[in-house]
């Protein structure tokens, strides 16, 4: 049977404690609990005494699932299925194939983990921008240093148990399993996805750093659909769509295969220009743009538990959302949302550009979470309506909007990855602040006005945003932190299209695009399911 207890804090380990309040929950004796297992674990820190809820299952045999990887064929000789980008997307399309029997050839623009780690020093400490190896390309993506978290709302886009055991058959904690928010750490990740891919290159698949698709290998000879996609009304492939047949790699290499999973991240600029170049419809997104805001992890403690942490609570977070009204540039009154994003208690601010010229933050957390330092993304939505000043024949609104952003960011410093900062209650007051506070941001920061280098429209709804965050959090608005800007990555403002029944792309035949590149996930779990689902999709494509 399974049941729900509320425990203290300091007793979630203690074994003796567990017993005696499942004992007491089902009105037995201690000595009638034979075992019990543990499924869920969750915080409740709404009252003045936070608890664990926990969930197990009494009095039943424990029931361990077989490893994943059993159903792993050896690949050597199938098949071929070329996979673009060693993200989450990328890496979990790649097991997938493997278990459907199919072998994955994985092209990375980036470094491996151990290599990448060089070039993420360069910028930390000499403001060195390496454009194919930083915080977003390399082995694991984006994801590898972004914090870890393993949370997401799209549980009907597939198995996030799979995905999860996946993780921990590759090295994460089983933790993850069971607490209700799991998280890694940007520190274990790089060991986690290195283990994948000796699965991958175990099992017959292959995976190639530092090669860059610098081109498509296309037929535009008309295509014939196959008999589903005829009779499926739902289908939007046409008789006259191009076929992708390979991709060129660094100018030079030519490679062949008949479907390709497009998994490149959502700051593969060079990608979006390359589909558009070559005729493969793309389309700008929403997204979302605005600032990391970083607190003394102690205050956020105060304010969500209502006293000091102590030792048997794990650093607070915080998530909150608004709706402000203002004054578009038309004049016209309209509501957007100003929200929280990618929370990291205890958590790190990193410099997370791709390009020189360019500043673009991002936060993160190792696994203990033990930085003095809370930050979050505070962003507001943009849509398109907000960006139409911007277009042009070659470039999207919204990615000329997002470019421009981060290099006056860039404009505003001394050349170096320094970042704009401003007091948080000096951002709400339209005042550069006389001095700053200690950050986590290793590169470091300079006083700046970031309430003008922001666009206005931007700048107005953040402003009203933060004030309507003290409201909900009284403290949140303090002296004490500070805004550091430009976040600016939080999702791909760029979407390249694909059917919804067959998860190929609209207009290319044997081109699937996957992952938050795509416009189709958002963090590392909604990414890899999507991995996932379109190698499924690749699969019934070629059989």
């Amino acid at each position: 049977m399974d049941i729900e207890i509320r425990i203290a804090t300091e007793s979630r380990d203690d074994e003796v404690k567990i017993k005696s309040a499942i004992a007491e929950k089902l009105d037995l004796k201690e000595s009638e609990i034979r075992q019990y297992q543990l499924l869920r674990c969750s915080l409740d820190a709404r009252g003045l005494n936070p608890v664990y809820q926990m969930r197990f299952k009494v009095n039943e045999p424990t029931v361990e699932a077989p490893p994943i990887s059993k159903n792993y064929k050896s690949v050597h000789n199938a098949t071929p299925v070329i996979v673009i980008g060693a993200g989450p997307a990328g890496y979990f399309a790649a097991l997938e194939l493997i278990e459907l029997g199919y072998k994955p050839i994985v092209f990375e623009r980036g470094k491996d983990a151990r290599a990448r780690r060089r070039d993420l020093k360069a910028i930390q400490v000499y403001g060195e921008v390496v454009p194919n190896s930083n915080y977003c390309f390399g082995e694991g993506g984006a994801g590898t240093y972004s914090d870890g978290k393993l949370y997401t709302r799209s549980h009907k886009r597939g198995s996030i148990e799979k995905t999860l055991h996946l993780l921990v058959e590759h090295g994460a904690s089983t933790d993850i399993l069971i607490e209700a928010h799991p998280h890694i750490g940007s520190n274990k990740l790089p060991q986690v996805v290195q283990n994948m891919r000796a699965t991958i290159e175990f099992c017959g698949g292959e995976v190639h750093f530092e090669h860059q698709v610098t081109d498509f290998i296309l037929s535009l000879e008309p295509f014939a659909m196959s008999y589903e996609q005829k009779n499926d009304s739902s289908s939007q492939l046409t008789a006259h769509s191009s076929k992708l047949l390979g991709v060129v790699i660094n100018n030079e290499k030519e490679f062949f295969a008949s479907a390709v999973i497009l998994a490149v991240g959502h700051s593969a600029r060079d990608i979006y220009a390359l589909l558009r170049k070559r005729n493969i419809y793309t389309e700008a997104k929403p997204f979302a743009l605005g600032v990391r805001i970083e607190h003394p992890q102690p205050l956020i403690d105060e304010l969500q538990y209502k006293k000091k942490r102590g030792d048997y609570l794990p650093p607070a977070s915080y998530s909150l959302v608004t709706q402000v009204e203002t004054q578009n540039l038309a004049s016209v009154r309209e509501t957007r949302g100003v929200f929280s994003f990618c929370m990291c208690p205890g958590g790190l601010i990193v410099p997370a550009a791709t390009s020189p010229g360019e500043i673009v933050v991002n936060g993160m957390s190792m696994s203990r979470r033990d930085s003095p330092y809370a930050n979050s993304g505070t962003v507001v939505a943009v849509e398109l309506e907000d960006v139409k000043q911007f277009e042009t024949p070659d470039v999207f609104g919204t990615l000329a909007f997002q470019s421009k952003v981060e290099r006056d960011f860039f404009n505003a410093g001394d050349g170096s990855q320094r970042a704009p900062a401003q007091r948080l209650t000096d951002f709400v007051k339209r005042k550069v602040s006389n001095d700053l506070t200690n950050t986590s941001y290793i590169p470091g920061i300079f006083s700046a006005p970031v309430h003008s280098i922001l666009p206005s429209q931007i700048y107005k709804k953040l402003q009203q945003g933060v004030l309507n965050f003290e409201k909900l959090m009284r403290g949140y608005l303090t002296e004490s932190a500070q805004v550091i800007g430009v976040e600016s990555r939080t999702s791909s403002p760029v979407r390249i299209p694909r059917d919804t029944k067959t998860l190929m792309h609209t207009t290319c035949v044997g081109l699937f695009p996957s992952g938050e590149g795509a416009g189709y996930a958002g963090g590392i779990i909604s990414a890899a399911m999507d991995g996932q689902n379109v190698a499924k999709a690749v699969a019934r494509f070629l059989n």
